[in-house]
């Protein structure tokens, strides 16, 4: 393979779709007074409703870091938050479909600091890659051309299950731990949290997607999992949020020494591009 344009555009393709899924995450934490419960207003019920007791397991940052895994239509994302820290090291990887190698993209952020980590695989044979430093590269959001997709500190729930759960139409309490119901994804912001242009697909089964949550023993939110029909021809798929290590995560800190760098022209061209 050569450095013709074909090879640019899957580069291209490759890092916005990493970026635009990274940056989902964060793009409705803190819905909500505490970034998980409803919306101010009224006397809570002596009683929590089961709805109610599942939004008050959704993380609020006060539980200390944890481990979170999530995974949409087209990808799996991975890392730890820190509500202390402001932070979160988010993980996801891409396997491009036309040549093969895959693209494990990293971002850690500590406050409004931003690194970023780039590692490809299964790129025997292939040319053109951008030759990145294997270790965080600290970002100038100023040098970014679409500031937006970088990511931000907006609340622990980085999963939105809060959003999520907010437009549930029914929750039944199984046990104890697990929940199940139906949620209606034409509402509030669920349908930004799980895909917009997957919802849409979607049509009127968007407002009866069942799903289904377990919350831990120590009474934090461990996963929510929605059962995404088949809709036209795109098959049915899981959207899921698990949440881990309540306190017992790695806390996050800034990357010093040799383990960091300023990132190099090269680095924003592929952002940017």
């Amino acid at each position: 393979m050569t450095n013709g344009t074909g090879h640019t555009g899957t580069i291209r393709r490759t890092v916005s779709t990493l970026v635009g899924v990274i940056a989902a995450t964060t793009l409705l934490a803190g819905c909500g007074p505490d970034g998980s419960g409803p919306a101010a207003g009224g006397s809570p019920s002596p009683t929590p409703t089961p709805k109610e007791a599942l939004l008050a397991a959704v993380p609020d940052g006060t539980e200390g870091a944890f481990r979170f895994t999530g995974k949409d239509s087209s990808s799996d994302i991975s890392g730890v938050v820190d509500p202390a820290a402001k932070g979160m090291d988010l993980t996801a990887a891409y396997k491009d479909p036309e040549h093969g190698f895959t693209t494990r993209m990293s971002f850690l952020l500590v406050k409004e600091q931003l690194w970023l980590k780039v590692k490809f695989t299964g790129t025997e044979g292939l040319t053109g890659l951008p030759k990145l430093p294997n270790r965080w590269m600290e970002l100038d959001r100023a040098k970014l051309t679409d500031r937006e997709t970088a990511p931000t500190y907006e609340g622990a729930d980085v999963g939105n299950a809060g959003p999520i759960i907010e437009a549930a139409t029914s929750v039944e309490a199984k046990d104890g731990q697990t929940y199940t119901g139906v949620v209606d994804l034409t509402k509030g912001q669920a349908g930004e949290a799980v895909g917009e242009e997957e919802v849409a697909a979607l049509g009127a089964a968007a407002g009866q997607v069942p799903f289904t949550a377990v919350v831990g023993p120590d009474g934090n939110l461990a996963s929510l999992t929605l059962a995404i029909p088949a809709a036209g021809k795109a098959k049915a798929w899981t959207y899921l949020v698990k949440y881990a290590e309540y306190g017992k995560a790695p806390k996050l800190a800034a990357p010093t020494g040799s383990a960091a760098q300023k990132a190099p022209k090269v680095a924003y061209d592929m952002l940017n591009s």
